[in-house]
């Protein structure tokens, strides 16, 4: 495995300049974040209730890095990520994630501890806990997660855009 370019490492907010990460480059910091236990093992919460537990782990003006803990079932909603490119990779547990391609097409993927993948910006997806214990996983998004689009399929079965969410946290709740 190859190191993350240490452009992509947190650094101090002052740097004015903008490097957007590859897809690759984003799988590669996951995983290494993933690797450095101590740098997220202690504040690592499991979610209590019906809902997702998050905190950010690093920021600068390139990428944020996300942990995020699931129970069995717990999900987001259909979604993409605005501008973003994302990935993440899972530590503890199991995810399922469901795709939807260009055409509409669904398709599951087990996402179970050591995977991790990664999303171009615009692709819709949704995340949920799998298996029978509690899923941790390491998320980055770059640029800084800033908007989500949400989904819903229309009279047709053809997906459209409900909800629009400025956010600077990952995979927003929707509040009604």
């Amino acid at each position: 495995m190859s190191a993350v370019p240490t452009q992509f490492l947190a650094r101090p907010h002052t740097q004015p300049t903008i490097e957007v990460p590859s897809l690759a480059d984003l799988i590669r910091l996951v995983r290494a974040t993933a690797a450095d236990t101590h740098r997220w093992q202690s504040v690592l919460r499991l979610p209590d209730g019906k809902d997702r537990w998050w905190t950010l782990l690093s920021t600068n003006h390139d990428v944020d890095v996300w942990l995020l803990s699931w129970r069995p079932g717990q999900a987001t909603d259909l979604h993409d990520h605005g501008s973003s490119a994302a990935a993440f990779t899972v530590i503890r547990g199991e995810l399922n994630e469901v795709r939807i391609d260009p055409h509409g097409q669904a398709t599951s993927h087990s996402r179970p501890a050591g995977t991790a993948t990664s999303l171009a910006p615009g692709v819709i997806h949704d995340v949920s806990g799998a298996g029978i214990d509690a899923a941790v996983s390491i998320h980055a998004y770059s640029p800084p997660l800033r908007e989500m689009n949400y989904y819903l399929p229309d009279a047709q079965g053809q997906l459209e855009i409900t909800r629009t969410v400025s956010t600077y946290e990952p995979e927003q709740e929707l509040t009604e």
